[in-house]
């Protein structure tokens, strides 16, 4: 049953905004240092709950992490959604990852033609875009053919991981080869430069031209790379495994130990599809024009998952058949019309993978991308583009036209990620201003709110291990708010997850759940 008035209900997402239930960390804590007069008015007038946001909760494996993309995905379908993560893990450990046709196929054609295979990737356990284990069974497929000329490109994190434990990891890599007799680290790059998504291609290109011409700091071993860099960092705050300057391993000090040439293999083993885009499309793409790459490589390309549609390259783990009945989906099948809104850095998150990987909107889904700003690291200007998203949504409120409303606020993510407490307790004030704003407006129009977030990260700004910046995601819980007068004092379910928010936004708008969302109302009937 479709609403006969136009009563939108907006969902507001603020990115990275959790609750820490640790009180001795307030003062790590930018949500608590925070003033937030509307979140504090949402505490006190609307019925509100925590939702877990991490593992098993969201499709990851136990006491991983939640991320924006698979968030957004659980949000959107409904359902809590096996990852890719999952799926790749399950197959090393049940052998089935060994018999891949694809992964098997980027090891026979480096054979077939005594050409090298180079293994791309982050280099970190947190579980956000890769894992360690998937990069072992790389090497144990390797060592399994017979194949030696094997070269690492590794990805420092630092971000989803303490800022300084790159190191750590490497070594974990390199007794890894030693072990299987495979492998090698021809280049080490921070994740700032290989695995940016925002287009700024002069980052992509440092990671290309070290991989492909062997340009940049030169180096006798990975670990000494690393080393210096967190000595030497290039410039003030950027410090750390995220922004290691793209560096090359040369054994005799000049000479780099391997180069991406024609006619090698190349499988880049990250899992989530946003980051690792932009650098695959400069080794792929014939009419690459992100900068001057000079002529296209010869390559068998492969990557793990499904990073974009139509990317010439193979996938040795495809996305599964699309979900049926996803929030977008449902609500446009019944003839309502919808807006997703957010800045550069999120809004794949509130289309792609909100719609489950879809790239199309649905029909009667308009969209709106505000860019984000154009700095090196958003602690410099923490309200990034909030204000501009936030004046688009009260826009498209204003208009009556919209049932439904999806705006993401980047900030408590993106400043959180940055470490810097200060720059993160402003991200939080602003966000807080925009979420009211939209209220104002959507209250205005006889309308209704859930305000959520996918994932913590700046309640928690100082790493409890090393009393460092804290620059990863949180495994602890999230708010939900529901913001409608006809609940008002109502009790809410307890335990509740990502999944429950879709159905929950349902029965808010008076519409049947469908049987393929598995997920419950929060809301006490």
């Amino acid at each position: 049953m479709v609403r006969p008035s136009k009563r939108p209900l907006v969902l507001i997402i603020r990115d990275g905004w959790g609750r820490n239930p640790f009180p001795q960390w307030n003062h790590a804590n930018a949500v608590h240092l925070a003033r937030h007069p509307v979140q504090d008015r949402l505490l006190a007038e609307y019925p509100n709950v925590l939702i877990h946001t991490s593992g098993f909760d969201v499709g990851l494996p136990e006491g991983t992490m939640g991320n924006s993309e698979v968030g957004h995905q659980n949000i959107g379908a409904g359902r809590v959604v096996d990852q890719e993560s999952v799926r790749i893990t399950k197959a090393i450990r049940s052998g089935e990852f060994y018999d891949n046709v694809e992964l098997n196929a980027a090891v026979t054609h480096a054979l077939q033609r005594r050409s090298s295979l180079h293994l791309l990737g982050i280099v970190s356990d947190a579980g956000v875009h890769g894992l360690i284990e998937h990069l072992f069974g790389c090497l144990e497929l390797c060592r399994r053919r017979g194949l030696d000329r094997v070269f690492l490109h590794a990805f420092t994190d630092g971000r989803d991981s303490s800022p300084n434990a790159g190191l750590e990891y490497l070594r974990q890599v390199e007794a890894k080869m030693k072990e299987l007799g495979v492998g090698r680290v021809a280049t080490v790059s921070g994740r700032y430069w290989a695995m940016d998504r925002d287009n700024r291609w002069p980052r992509v290109q440092k990671a290309y031209r070290a991989m492909v011409n062997g340009e940049g700091p030169k180096f006798r071993s990975a670990q000494e790379a690393i080393r210096h860099y967190y000595d030497h960092p290039t410039e003030g705050g950027m410090k750390g495994d995220e922004f290691i300057t793209p560096s090359v391993i040369c054994d005799d000090g000049a000479t780099p130990r391997a180069t991406v040439r024609d006619g090698d293999s190349v499988i880049f083993y990250n899992y989530r599809g946003d980051r690792p885009r932009e650098l695959t499309k400069a080794f792929v793409l014939d009419d690459f024009q992100g900068f001057d790459r000079g002529r296209k490589l010869d390559l068998h390309y492969t990557t793990m998952t499904a990073y974009e549609e139509g990317l010439p390259v193979k996938v040795a783990f495809p996305k599964p058949p699309k979900m049926k009945d996803i929030l977008g989906q449902y609500v446009s099948e019944l003839g309502l019309k919808q807006f997703r809104c957010a800045e550069t850095e999120k809004f794949p998150h509130v289309t792609f993978f909100f719609n489950d990987y879809r790239d199309q909107p649905f029909a009667g889904e308009d969209r709106n991308i505000i860019p984000s700003p154009k700095v090196s690291t958003y602690d410099q200007q923490p309200e990034m583009s909030a204000y501009g998203v936030c004046d688009e949504v009260v826009k498209r409120v204003n208009t009556g036209l919209y049932d439904l409303l999806v705006v993401n606020f980047a900030n408590g993510d993106m400043v959180g990620h940055t470490g810097v407490l200060e720059a993160a307790v402003k991200a939080v004030e602003h966000v807080d201003k925009c979420v009211g704003r939209i209220l104002e407006a959507t209250q205005r129009q006889g309308g209704v709110a859930i305000v959520t977030a996918d994932h913590g990260n700046c309640e928690q700004m100082i790493d409890p291990a090393t009393g460092g910046p804290h620059t990863a995601h949180t495994t602890y819980d999230v708010e939900l708010f529901i913001v409608d007068d006809r609940f008002k004092g109502t009790r809410m379910v307890e335990d509740g997850r990502l999944a429950d928010i879709a159905p929950t936004a349902l029965h808010m708008m008076g519409l049947e759940q469908p049987k393929e969302m598995t997920g419950q109302c929060l809301i006490r009937r």
